[in-house]
């Protein structure tokens, strides 16, 4: 491979480990099931997940910056809705690699 290629390569793969690491918390992964049953403002995935607003925004922002998820400002509230909902068939694939391990 050219060393242009590898350099795309390696890019792409540290794309995908930002990614991942956009994932590896329970809370935001609560979160993105949440939204995969469609839009909901803030103050319901905080009630969902019990932190403090601080800290659920934190990890929208790792979501978003992530471009997981997307948000709509309307008014004070502040929406997010999946923004790859293929994200889902990773979970999918999650879980099939949990079963396979007998857990």
């Amino acid at each position: 491979m050219a060393p242009t290629q590898d350099i795309v390569l390696k890019s792409r793969f540290e794309e995908r480990a930002e990614v991942m690491k956009a994932l590896a918390h329970p809370s935001r992964l609560m979160m993105i099931d949440e939204l995969s049953r469609g839009e909901r403002c803030v103050c319901d995935l905080q009630t969902l997940v019990g932190h403090d607003m601080s800290t659920v925004s934190k990890h929208l922002s790792v979501l978003k910056k992530a471009g997981i998820v997307a948000d709509d400002r309307r008014g004070k509230q502040v929406f997010y809705r999946l923004k790859v909902p293929c994200i889902l068939n990773f979970f999918h694939c999650v879980e099939s690699v949990i079963e396979a391990a007998g857990k």
